[in-house]
């Protein structure tokens, strides 16, 4: 008998399997995008190390939930300042000189990070000082990151390359933390600091070999002239804005990652290996999530995407709380929350940037920065609060129900987040 030949796959499924996948063809054309991409892998990996390691420190040096929170306003008043002049500087300077400073800039944060570490005990003013700075100078690192890729890539191309690139980040977001805990655990703070310096060399090797990234169309206006363009431009995407909003909802009321040094020590008993699990988590989800996220490309309506997509995150941030007792299973639903997240950040990621002209991509992406990372950090100070005045369990799901009430509230004072048409001619408006 001869051997039996493999049905091969029917071509619907193939079509459909291309349509659910992330495009890859941004990584195999441009060799800008495919420079910046795995330069940025490398960094990341170390710079999620560091994202572990610092609540880590102020935890064991001050043994509360709110001192561990409260690292989200110290980092958040600086990235809000710096956000804006940041998006300014992006659209009137070459992005490629100011990603090689803030690569450089960075590092030394970690440098200092590492130097505290192998002094033993620093003070708490000390590591909330640098972690502000670092803030500051990622403010400014965001936007120009951001807004340069449309540049690199075909516009057809577009919702791949901000899904390899949300999928970029969340890989290191799922090895650092995983990484940083053993590190931590075996070899302690400093090698994980000093890991995090190591790995910026890649991110500054990368830039170094892109071409160029001038801004088209700048202008000649005053910074504040183009500020408030910027701010202007904004008011008139209200989509954009409604994402923002449900992105904001989503992180303030129910991020609970303030809440993880305590619930890996306290109620889990698992020790910095559990805690670096804790943190990873959500980027397992979030990796699988961009990955599965090429259908957002062919969407007609992709702000129903986010609004679905952050109902996801609450319902799934709602159950993680309520599993307290068993870690394997919160573990998968804190992935399932990742997952949500990232189809909501790819799906909005995805408007701002086709609408956007290119004169005005760094100040858009450095608002949109501030809402991403800014959010975060607001919500670190309301979980560790409510945390310390109550339990981390019972903040925990607290959050997840008050992001769910959110998202009733949402479509109704910004309709054009379920109806927006980004077929439609008026949507076409990026690129010039």
């Amino acid at each position: 008998m001869g051997d039996a030949v493999e049905p091969s796959p029917s071509p619907a499924a193939v079509r459909w399997l291309r349509r659910l996948t992330i495009d890859f063809s941004p990584l195999r054309e441009s060799r800008d995008y495919r420079s910046i991409f795995i330069g940025q892998l490398i960094s990341l990996v170390g710079r999620q190390i560091t994202v572990v390691a610092v609540p880590y420190q102020v935890y064991l040096l001050s043994h509360s939930s709110l001192a561990v929170g409260s690292l989200g306003l110290v980092q958040l008043i600086p990235y809000v300042l710096c956000s804006l002049v940041a998006g300014t500087v992006a659209d009137r300077i070459d992005r490629r000189i100011l990603l090689l400073w803030t690569q450089v800039l960075l590092a030394g944060c970690s440098v200092l990070f590492m130097a505290g570490a192998l002094a033993g005990h620093p003070p708490l003013w000390f590591v909330y000082a640098v972690a502000a700075v670092a803030a500051g100078i990622s403010a400014v690192d965001q936007p120009a990151r951001a807004a340069a890729i449309p540049n690199m890539v075909k516009r057809s191309q577009l919702a791949g390359a901000l899904s390899l690139n949300f999928a970029l980040y969340q890989t290191g977001a799922l090895a650092g933390p995983a990484v940083g805990g053993l590190v931590i655990a075996r070899v302690g703070l400093p090698v994980a600091y000093g890991i995090d310096v190591l790995t910026f060399g890649a991110a500054v090797v990368a830039v170094f070999l892109i071409s160029p990234q001038i801004p088209s169309g700048r202008r000649q206006e005053s910074p504040l002239q183009a500020l408030l363009g910027g701010f202007a431009y904004l008011r008139q995407i209200p989509v954009v804005m409604g994402g923002y909003a449900l992105d904001l909802n989503a992180m303030i009321l129910s991020l609970p990652r303030a809440l993880f040094p305590a619930m890996a020590l306290s109620v889990y008993h698992v020790g910095p290996a559990g805690l670096g699990l804790l943190y990873a988590a959500p980027g397992v989800g979030a990796v699988v999530g961009s990955f599965l996220s090429g259908f957002i490309r062919h969407l007609r309506h992709p702000g129903r995407a986010v609004l679905f997509a952050v109902i996801g995150w609450g319902v799934s941030i709602t159950i993680f709380g309520l599993l307290t007792i068993a870690l394997p299973l919160a573990l998968v639903f804190l992935a399932v929350a990742g997952g949500c997240d990232a189809i909501s950040a790819i799906a909005r990621s995805t408007i701002q940037q086709t609408i956007a002209p290119d004169r005005l991509r760094g100040r858009l992406s450095a608002v949109g920065s501030m809402v991403v990372v800014g959010g975060p950090y607001l919500g670190d100070v309301r979980a560790g609060a409510v945390g310390t005045a109550l339990s981390p369990e019972i903040a925990t799901v607290l959050g997840g129900a008050m992001c769910l009430a959110g998202c009733a509230v949402v479509p109704l004072a910004v309709p054009q987040l379920w109806s927006f048409d980004i077929t439609a001619e008026h949507a076409l408006g990026g690129g010039e």
